[in-house]
């Protein structure tokens, strides 16, 4: 499998520091979910790379959870996740032009919201 290097991949080494900091911690113990972020280059469901943001522990891993069953999948191609993330695409909108996939929780999904990115200033 080819190694792409992902937009996305800044932007979850940012959401480390951030899940780390105050403002983080605060997100952490408001949502207490765990999701799974499926990232994939070009086209959905294709050379995915698959991220854990643990909103129970406050971490961002990647690769598979190990901690049994994740609260919510969601799949994005990485121009998208970046525009979510960046606060240009709302995620409601996202989901509903198809540029988000979820699997899961729905009432999970939907604290899935910017507030646990970090603010644009600092992307």
């Amino acid at each position: 499998m080819a190694k792409t290097q992902l937009k996305s991949d800044a932007i979850m080494d940012m959401m480390k520091e951030h899940l780390s900091s105050d403002a983080g911690k605060e997100v952490t113990e408001k949502i207490g979910l765990v999701y799974q972020i499926n990232i994939a280059p070009k086209k959905l469901g294709f050379e995915e790379v698959t991220y854990i943001v643990d909103l129970k522990k406050g971490e961002v891993t990647k690769g598979k959870y190990e901690g049994g069953k994740v609260d919510a999948t969601f799949s994005f191609k990485d121009d998208d996740f970046v525009k979510v993330a960046t606060g240009k695409m709302n995620p409601q909108i996202a989901f509903i032009r198809g540029a988000m996939k979820i699997k899961g929780s729905l009432s999970a999904a939907q604290k899935f919201t910017p507030d646990i990115f970090p603010k644009p200033s600092k992307l």
